[in-house]
């Protein structure tokens, strides 16, 4: 019975250390480490002090604001701009705890709730409170994806981004001289068929309600045009769109969308991976249209940034990305000139937001 049970552990052993075993591995577990040695280093800190213009900070309590303090200044990043401001009185009471205690360093947007949208009238009520918020010290206004994925208007129906009744809501952002940071849709793969041809199947594969469809609510195209209706509609209103308007994977159609929209600015948030898989296209890109793509990261996680330095600053080939579900693919260094640098790190923040402290940037 010894002998048998012996003579199992032994097969199992075998099998499982066997490159047929091997091959039933999942494309989710296999992440090979590279091989390729090659010249380069990471980046800790940014070559100039940088503004963050698309982060997000629930808390922003003083003790809050101390602890991000310490990771901002380790990374050289000047200004932080929470874009999760809120609005009314939680608005007011973050701006108030940013003037106790950082008032040079942290931003805060506004944000409004387009749920329930009901006529031209609620429209200009959400204006006014917009305006208010601005008064009390909001810098901008957010808007999430939600406005064109999920909100619904007074009637149940899909509220779309180019809705008239929204319009005086952007008016006002031109009037009062603030910008407006959009996000809207999601990347086009998400929207494409779930098969081996995807890029992007391994995050759908593991944040399944990820997946779109033409119904669900509405085509990529559809939304993504409504976005542009409204840069188009109001001339005068400063817009940057966020994540590159999900044309990253696609930079001469986004340059020429940049062409025919003067207002419209790119930041660079959460498609690095994209940039950092074409460095020439994308160098070439950002020399052409440096007055127009601002710094940001998206979420805060200090850990990532590096890879957003070696990628803008570097010479660097074939380093990894840190989220193997965004990008199974490795980045190359863009190696920016030092003019470029500096409008995308801070320059073009400080010509869009008002009232910043142009002394953090003082070389």
């Amino acid at each position: 019975m010894n002998k048998l049970k012996t003579t199992l552990l032994y097969s199992i052993i075998v099998l499982a250390t066997s490159p047929l075993f091997a091959q039933e591995m999942g494309f989710e577990e296999y992440n090979p480490t590279s091989t390729l040695i090659v010249p380069g280093a990471e980046i800790t800190k940014a070559k100039f002090p940088f503004i963050d213009i698309h982060s997000h900070q629930r808390d922003m309590s003083v003790a809050a604001l101390d602890g991000l303090i310490e990771h901002m200044n380790a990374m050289n990043e000047a200004i932080m701009v929470n874009l999760s401001g809120r609005s009314g009185e939680s608005l007011k009471e973050k701006v108030d705890n940013i003037n106790k205690s950082y008032p040079n360093r942290f931003v805060v947007f506004a944000n409004v709730d387009f749920e329930g949208a009901k006529d031209m009238a609620w429209g200009e009520q959400a204006a006014k409170q917009l305006e208010q918020d601005i008064k009390n010290g909001a810098k901008g206004l957010k808007v999430f994806k939600s406005l064109g994925l999920r909100n619904k208007d007074a009637n149940g129906e899909r509220l779309a981004i180019d809705d008239p009744r929204l319009d005086p809501i952007w008016a006002k952002c031109a009037e009062m001289g603030v910008p407006v940071l959009i996000h809207a849709a999601d990347p086009k793969s998400f929207w494409d068929d779930m098969d081996a041809k995807n890029e992007r199947w391994l995050e759908l594969k593991t944040h399944p309600r990820r997946k779109r469809s033409a119904t669900d609510p509405a085509p990529f195209e559809q939304i993504i045009q409504e976005q542009h209706n409204v840069f188009k509609k109001h001339p005068k209103t400063k817009f940057v769109n966020a994540h590159m308007g999900w044309h990253a994977n696609d930079l001469e159609k986004l340059g020429q969308l940049l062409d025919e929209m003067p207002n419209m600015n790119v930041g660079i948030s959460a498609v690095i991976a994209e940039l950092g898989r074409q460095p020439q296209n994308a160098r070439a890109f950002f020399v052409k249209y440096q007055d127009r793509v601002l710094f940001g990261k998206d979420s805060w996680k200090p850990e990532e940034f590096p890879t957003y330095f070696r990628v803008l600053e570097s010479n660097d080939e074939y380093f990894p990305y840190y989220k193997k579900y965004h990008a199974f693919w490795a980045m190359y260094g863009l190696n920016l000139p030092d003019k470029v640098l500096r409008k995308l790190y801070y320059q073009n923040a400080l010509n869009l937001i008002p009232g910043l402290d142009t002394s953090l940037f003082e070389e």
